[in-house]
């Protein structure tokens, strides 16, 4: 989308601009609903939830924030909702989340895909709050500021999660590396 200014002002979408916000940024809302919830079903519903609520509220977005930083509070928010409701805890049990299985044309491509899928991996492992500011961070290249109006949170804690969520995952890449030893040691 080339400019979001007129967002600011709208107070309702056409179904062409609500098209092309869909069409441009409707991946990136599932593929963090889904980090956020591990589940593709409950990522597809979440997404949908979030593109309703933005057609519903459009009038409410002032542009205090960039447009972006605005759907991913309520991705973030419908996502979190989802994982609190009673039916979901009560009906659904958490997946293991399979690496993709692709066919890759190179070498040097699989084993790029292998190191990503396996820092995702683990990335998925870590509690919500530590998972959503890696997220946030790393996936969607958003600022400190951005995250803690999405969090609703001091950019300090943002910080200080930040912080700790990639503590978190030297401590878990230091205990595969270790895993990966003692089972290349057992093969020798």
């Amino acid at each position: 989308m080339e400019k979001e200014e007129y967002l600011k002002h709208a107070s309702n979408l056409d179904v062409p601009q609500f098209r092309e916000l869909m069409e441009t940024y409707g991946q990136e809302v599932w593929n963090f609903a889904f980090l956020m919830t591990k589940k593709r079903d409950l990522a597809d519903d979440v997404t949908q939830e979030v593109f309703l609520k933005v057609l519903q509220k459009i009038g409410a977005f002032r542009g205090e924030s960039s447009f972006k930083t605005w759907l991913f509070s309520i991705a973030r928010n419908t996502s979190v909702s989802m994982l609190r409701s009673s039916f979901f805890r009560r009906v659904t049990l958490v997946e293991f989340i399979a690496p993709s299985s692709g066919h890759p044309s190179a070498e040097e491509e699989a084993m790029e895909n292998m190191f990503a899928d396996e820092i995702w991996t683990q990335v998925l492992k870590l509690p919500g709050k530590y998972r959503e500011v890696l997220l946030l961070d790393g996936k969607y290249e958003l600022s400190v500021k951005e995250i803690a109006q999405i969090l609703g949170e001091p950019e300090g804690t943002v910080k200080s999660k930040l912080s700790r969520a990639r503590a978190k995952m030297n401590e878990l890449a230091r205990e595969e590396e270790l895993r990966y030893e003692r089972a290349k040691d057992s093969v020798v």
